[in-house]
């Protein structure tokens, strides 16, 4: 990847800029919990955006993308935003760093990346972490400290994505560290590192390369939904900020006002909340068969009560319990996308061989396989 890139900005601008990395990431557990004001548990991983940038001068930024074979370029004015999708992230990196009293000048830029498109691994992120930190190292001086940055990435995804996303992308994009999981909580913005080195199991993905339409609305729903259910217990208890405040019999308190759609929902949330700390637990005894119960567990709440899982990773998902994989659920908004799996050496083969064969016959095309493991976040290289 990198030698492509450097052949790109040679033939391009005839001179050659400095390198930057940021990777995409997986969330082991905590799920639809960031909105909620929860905690989540991201980590970085070896599938990443790299780029060669440098200043060039001008008030004009000129970016090559060698993976959809793009140039464009665009001013750094309010009124300047690109029409085509991909550079609005590179270009609202620059405006919401110039709108924070920070320094963005013009640059040339050529940028590739390895994170699989459409697998729930925030690509997006990733490119706009890259941006971020690349920028804030050549033209701040590193001042810009790295929780701004993800919330650069964040505003970024808002105002010119149309995404309302939360901070967990982002997040995990810049403070990965390579051998070590991040409890977050979305609420506090307080973080901790924990070791995740799973002698003897392996973390892979199984992609289920569909996507199914109704997500987007879906998912406003569902917050909408929580948010309900958070402003009722308010009533009975103020101090409920968010709906991960409440306790479970604080939820059963307002059961018979509010719907019980509402109420299921808030249900899986609240548990959901604790399941993370129950990792956190069960990881630092080294308990991976709790991990991986927990992770199960999860799976169940946002097939059942949740309702954001769809056929191909129900089956998935039952598949890996028959094939004795230690934890198994869909990972990411839902409606399609990914498996995250937890899953012994000694299964691994037999298990992929199993999934890639019954996927096909149930469904007429085969998933896509990504082993993942736990990296680095940004950094110059």
């Amino acid at each position: 990847m990198k030698t492509k890139i450097q052949d790109k900005f040679k033939a391009l601008f005839k001179e050659e800029g400095d390198f930057y990395m940021s990777s995409g990431r997986i969330n082991l557990i905590g799920e639809h919990t960031d909105y909620n004001g929860g905690y989540v548990f991201p980590g970085a991983i070896n599938f990443g955006i790299m780029a060669e940038i440098k200043p060039n001068g001008t008030d004009k930024v000129k970016v090559f993308s060698i993976d959809r074979d793009e140039y464009v370029e665009f001013y750094l004015t309010e009124e300047s935003l690109p029409e085509q999708h991909w550079p609005k992230y590179i270009y609202g990196v620059c405006r919401e760093i110039l709108k924070r009293g920070g320094k963005v000048e013009g640059f040339n830029a050529v940028f590739a990346g390895d994170v699989p498109l459409g697998a729930g691994l925030s690509s997006s992120a990733a490119l706009e972490s890259t941006f971020a930190y690349a920028l804030n190292e050549i033209f701040n001086g590193g001042s810009i400290d790295k929780f701004e940055l993800a919330r650069i990435g964040q505003s970024t995804e808002h105002n010119y994505c149309g995404v309302k996303c939360g901070i967990m992308d982002q997040f995990a994009s810049l403070f990965g560290k390579e051998g070590s999981l991040i409890r977050l909580d979305c609420k506090t913005g307080e973080y901790k590192y924990f070791p995740f080195h799973p002698k003897g199991y392996r973390l892979v993905l199984i992609d289920t390369c569909v996507k199914h339409l109704l997500a987007d609305s879906a998912y406003n729903k569902r917050r909408e939904s929580c948010e309900r259910a958070a402003e009722a217990i308010r009533k009975n208890h103020p101090e409920v900020e968010f709906l991960s405040d409440a306790k479970r019999v604080w939820l059963d308190e307002v059961r018979g006002e509010i719907t019980e759609e509402d109420f299921i929902r808030a249900e899986y949330v609240i548990g959901e909340v604790q399941r993370v700390l129950d990792v956190c637990d069960a990881l630092e005894r080294d308990d991976y068969e709790t991990v991986g119960e927990m992770m199960y567990q999860t799976h169940f709440g946002l097939s059942h009560l949740y309702e954001v899982s769809c056929e191909e990773l129900d089956f998935l998902n039952k598949l890996a319990r028959k094939c004795e994989v230690t934890g198994s659920r869909v990972m990411g908004g839902g409606f399609g996308g990914c498996t995250i799996n937890l899953v012994k050496d000694e299964l691994y083969d037999r298990f992929i061989e199993t999934a890639v064969e019954k996927f096909k016959e149930q469904f007429g095309h085969e998933p896509k396989i990504y082993n993942v493991v736990i990296s680095d976040g940004a950094r110059k290289l």
